[in-house]
């Protein structure tokens, strides 16, 4: 980032990316962050869950992989491939649906990426006052991959950060919610100046 001249960025991540730029955030190395429904603060039960579904799930589509085409074209295909991350999976579009999951086919290192999320390092918090920049949480309260009662755990180890809820959301907000989520991440990014919780639609922050 120091090579590029991008320290000071702002940043949007989803899912393990979330993870990266809270982390990225609490290094104190990025401006503004809005971090969706960020792995890594599973406990207890939820991370085999995680692990095994998700694991479970890419086993599927890899199987399929060669009618996966045809499967994503119909409503009740994307609903069921989908179901484990989309509140509404028959309204995705079947195009973002099927660059989405041959992704997740395609990744060489998707394997071995998950387990290390599942049981890998903890993620460190931040202590309070120590983010200077705006940094927004956003969760899926329908979320089925991280459920919307670690949202609590995040914002306890990240207090600085405000919480935003989407509402008939699962876990990949630029799914369910594609204009909230834009709406979202332009009244948070390119703020010249650290901003309050307050600066994200009220109704949505959880204090």
């Amino acid at each position: 980032m120091r090579a590029h001249n991008l320290v000071g960025i702002d940043c949007v991540g989803s899912s393990m990316g979330a993870r990266l730029v809270l982390e990225l955030a609490r290094r104190g190395v990025v401006g503004a962050v809005i971090s969706l429904d960020p792995g890594g603060f599973w406990q207890g039960w939820q991370i085999p869950v995680f692990y095994y579904s998700v694991a479970g799930s890419v086993r599927l589509l890899r199987a399929v992989e060669p009618v996966l085409p045809a499967l994503i074209a119909s409503t009740v295909g994307r609903t069921l491939l989908l179901a484990q991350f989309s509140a509404r999976p028959w309204r995705v579009p079947a195009s973002v649906a099927l660059t989405e999951l041959r992704s997740f086919v395609h990744t060489p290192i998707f394997d071995e990426l998950l387990r290390d999320l599942a049981y890998g390092k903890k993620q460190e918090g931040a202590p309070h006052g120590s983010i200077r920049h705006p940094l927004v949480i956003g969760w899926g309260r329908q979320d089925r991959v991280c459920f919307p009662s670690e949202a609590r755990r995040a914002v306890a180890a990240f207090p600085d950060a405000a919480l935003y809820w989407f509402d008939h959301c699962g876990h990949f907000p630029h799914w369910d919610q594609p204009a909230e989520t834009v709406q979202l991440i332009l009244s948070v990014t390119g703020q010249q100046t650290p901003a309050p919780a307050a600066s994200v639609p009220a109704h949505q922050v959880v204090e």
